[in-house]
């Protein structure tokens, strides 16, 4: 076969238009590819493998990781196929996912630490060490924190608030149920915790003065929001300026008993959604990772994104 047919072939799947697109940028790793776009492992080599054959991408070996990207030395007719293919994925429902998603990854790369934390968590469970445990980790990271002022919101019956109280200035968590609240009050008297309050109020538009607090924490709660987007915007409105948002909640997942079982609104969330979200609020050095996996199913993943006013 001609190169050139070789070449229309390889470019007649909307998915290898996706990753022509993708590599324009900068170089990427299978599992980033598959990351981005949300496909399997072996069907993304498979597509990096045609794409290889007709000479419009190239790879490299990094110890056990193989990147890919544009051919740098294609001749005039691939280029040719190259900017046609970026054109054509430009027309397709995902491409705005991608570029997002593709602009957390870069940034993630940036990011050393958060690749040095992966690798510690990923040695933590393999080696029993006495007397080591996330709990104690918990405790000590506690110790670090400075005097903030946090606002939890969907704050539950104030688990998390509880102990963020214990060594924060003040804590504020805010849930939409009367009955919650008052027990929450109730046990944050009971054990002396004066600096916690609780109020209620929905995500949207939480009882907070605005520009007040240093933290907003929405743990779990943005999949029992009735508007996510507008629940991220009050975010921002109640931080000071330089301060952050932390959410922690469920990567996007097909367990439709969800719904049923622990009243969720929303089937978690795609990183491009949340990103896109914290950008449109005004959030600025947006970082999303998943950060933990459940082994059983429905294997639901955790993404923790920060964003800063």
């Amino acid at each position: 076969m001609s190169p050139t047919l070789k070449s229309l072939r390889a470019l007649s799947d909307a998915t290898r238009l996706r990753i022509v697109a993708l590599l324009e940028r900068d170089e990427l790793s299978v599992n980033e590819l598959q990351e981005i776009t949300r496909l399997g492992q072996s069907r993304i080599s498979t597509h990096l493998g045609l794409l290889s054959d007709c000479d419009l991408v190239h790879s490299r070996r990094e110890g056990k990781r193989t990147f890919y990207r544009i051919n740098p030395q294609a001749d005039a007719v691939a280029g040719e196929f190259i900017q046609l293919a970026i054109r054509g994925a430009k027309e397709l429902a995902e491409h705005a996912s991608d570029q997002i998603n593709l602009k957390r990854i870069l940034n993630r790369r940036r990011e050393q630490a958060q690749v040095f934390f992966n690798q510690v968590a990923g040695r933590f469970d393999r080696v029993y060490g006495p007397g080591r445990s996330w709990q104690a980790f918990g405790h000590l990271l506690l110790r670090i924190l400075p005097p903030l002022t946090v606002a939890d919101l969907g704050a539950g019956e104030g688990l998390l608030s509880e102990l963020l109280a214990r060594r924060c200035k003040k804590v504020i968590a805010v849930d939409n149920s009367e009955k919650i609240v008052a027990f929450g009050a109730a046990k944050a008297k009971k054990n002396g915790l004066k600096n916690l309050e609780f109020r209620m109020g929905d995500l949207q538009n939480p009882p907070i003065e605005a520009g007040s607090v240093d933290l907003v924490i929405l743990s779990q709660a943005l999949h029992h929001a009735e508007d996510p987007a507008a629940a991220i915007a009050s975010a921002f409105k109640l931080l000071k300026p330089s301060r952050q948002v932390l959410i922690l909640d469920l990567l996007a997942h097909k367990f439709d008993k969800a719904h049923e079982l622990y009243g969720d609104r929303w089937l978690g969330f795609p990183e491009s959604d949340l990103h896109r979200w914290l950008e449109g609020a005004g959030f600025k050095k947006i970082e999303i990772s998943v950060v933990a996996a459940e082994e059983q199913p429905p294997h639901f993943q955790t993404i923790l994104a920060v964003g800063e006013k």
